[in-house]
């Protein structure tokens, strides 16, 4: 029996990408300790969580804080490693053990439960615990702290009945719910064998037990969350429990003209080609800014998809894109994913024109990365796949794409997230993927004849060589202002378009989005202050108003 009200003798610790984000698989661990590893182990541990940004010093510094002196008891920090914090981790890890090599570090997450004894940072840790560890995890700090000693460093996580897992939502704290995305999740797994997804290694999806799931939403509503983001990988897998927990969230809609820290906002994550009709009768319910789909696309070409083992309708896909366009208001974030095995420059420019035709409100380009145990790995010789070695192990080249085009394709995606995604250029967007490059534009950048060709037709290759253009001239995919894109796209189009046209389309976009300095193309057309909509504070759906405000 652990003794309640004791010093910490546990830390569950991690490095989230960003503040806002919190770390719904330390909440799992604390939530389970008691149940699983024995009554007071909870009373004995402390959740810190740090970002990435956060200097290594810093970080182990506080994590030695909280411990305190050992006193000659077991000291353990439970970390969770992921692909965007590994290298941060191990230079945390390289300096806690420095300090303090008595302490007992365990490693858990994704990044470390596959290729494990391959990697620096499990070398450096003295368990590590691969899959699940909601269980494993209260079971293996039981043993370390009340004995026998476990015998081995790698652990296999236990895979209990979802039934028997603690949910975790108690242990959001008032001040996430006030300020951080709340994870939530309604399932686990996913029964599909896409190979660039660790979730291809699930042989299925498990369920927790709806009512369980209701239950805890309520609380967290009743605390005054409004912010809800569901990992499920595929929400709409099973439409009996997607139906329920819409209409739950359709009996909390706030009434109209009720504050914004009372809005709802939801993300789910759906696949594309399966949207049965009671579903679409739930989702056309929903007023604007309130529901986000992250709708995975990925590819549209069918060859690509049967390299990497998923299964889409891509009539289907399209067909259920352009319903919920035209038929809800929710706001879609599609995915397309470059360097796929098979996939060329050609056949996802294609794609992309396809998506960009269908209309969703945000495109989100992604280059393929390996992660550690995906089976896309499989295909590196016969498709010459070529990933870099280190985190996040983005693809570099492959037998149809070169290192090349790999390189100005990842500028194109800083490119389109600042003026596409943003929702900031909306109206010079148009122009922007309506206009040929202009003759000396295509001859100073020496593209090929066949993207000189394509550009004339093709919005993809239109912004391809903008992108190169921006390159050419900026130097730089980071630390653009506003005032700074604005010259510059008035610059690039008006040598092809009239330049009034460009500079009224440059300042409607301007205006709207809120900016507040005075770029050079724009002297004297602005007001000495943005429009009191353009400056009204906004939540975090602000990408999406604009978005909505333009649709």
């Amino acid at each position: 029996m652990f003794k309640a009200g004791a010093a910490p003798r546990i830390v569950l610790a991690t490095l989230n990408a960003r503040y806002i984000h919190a770390s719904l698989g330390l909440r799992y661990l604390l939530a389970n300790l008691d149940q699983h590893g024995g009554p007071g182990l909870r009373a004995l541990t402390q959740l810190r969580e740090y970002t990435i940004s956060r200097p290594a010093q810093e970080v182990v510094a506080d994590l030695l804080a909280t411990l305190g002196e050992t006193n000659g008891a077991v000291q353990i920090i439970g970390f969770g490693v992921y692909i965007w914090n590994v290298t941060q981790t191990l230079a945390v890890l390289h300096l806690l053990k420095a300090a303090r090599p008595d302490i007992k570090v365990v490693l858990g997450g994704p990044e470390v439960s596959h290729e494990t004894t391959q990697q620096p940072i499990t070398t450096l840790a003295d368990f590590v615990i691969t899959g699940w560890g909601d269980v494993s995890f209260a079971k293996l700090c039981r043993a370390l702290i009340h004995g026998p000693q476990p015998l081995m460093k790698i652990i296999a996580g236990e895979q209990p009945n979802l039934a028997d897992i603690n949910l975790p939502y108690g242990e959001y704290s008032e001040t996430d719910l006030a300020h951080r995305l709340l994870y939530v999740e309604a399932s686990r797994g996913c029964p599909f064998k896409c190979e660039f997804c660790l979730s291809s290694l699930d042989k299925t999806a498990w369920a927790f037990e709806l009512d369980r799931v209701l239950a805890a939403l309520e609380v967290l509503y009743q605390r005054g969350a409004r912010n809800f983001k569901f990992v499920d990988r595929t929400f709409n897998l099973k439409v009996e429990h997607s139906v329920r927990i819409l209409q739950f969230f359709l009996d909390h809609l706030p009434a109209a003209g009720a504050p914004a820290n009372e809005q709802l906002f939801l993300h789910f994550e759906v696949i594309p080609d399966h949207l049965p009709e009671r579903l679409k009768a739930m989702l056309r319910q929903f007023p604007p800014g309130v529901l986000q789909l992250e709708v995975g696309v990925q590819s549209f070409n069918a060859e690509v998809q049967h390299t990497i083992s998923r299964r889409q309708d891509n009539a289907a896909s399209e067909a259920n894109l352009r319903w919920l366009l035209t038929h809800s208001h929710a706001h879609l974030h599609a995915d397309l994913i470059f360097g796929l095995p098979g996939e060329t420059l050609y056949s996802f420019a294609d794609g992309f024109d396809r998506l960009l035709a269908i209309g969703p409100h945000e495109i989100q380009l992604g280059v393929l990365k390996r992660l550690r145990g995906a089976p896309v790995a499989r295909h590196s010789d016969e498709h010459g796949m070529v990933y870099d070695p280190e985190p996040p192990y983005t693809v570099l080249h492959t037998g149809v794409v070169d290192a090349s085009t790999v390189q100005r394709f990842t500028r194109l995606v800083r490119y389109w997230d600042l003026l596409a995604n943003s929702g900031r250029f909306a109206q010079t967007l148009v122009l922007l993927l309506q206009t040929p490059p202009a003759a000396d534009v295509i001859g100073a950048l020496g593209g090929t004849e066949a993207e000189q060709a394509a550009a004339q037709t093709s919005p993809f290759w239109r912004f391809w060589l903008l992108s190169d253009w921006l390159w050419q001239r900026l130097g730089s995919t980071h630390k653009l202002t506003p005032e700074l894109l604005v010259d510059t796209l008035f610059a690039y189009l008006s040598q092809s378009l009239p330049p009034e046209s460009v500079r009224q389309a440059l300042l409607a976009d301007y205006l709207g989005s809120g900016a507040r300095a005075n770029p050079q193309v724009l002297q004297g057309l602005l007001p000495r202050q943005a429009p009191a909509a353009a400056k009204a504070a906004r939540t975090l759906a602000a990408r999406q108003e604009r978005h909505q405000t333009q649709s």
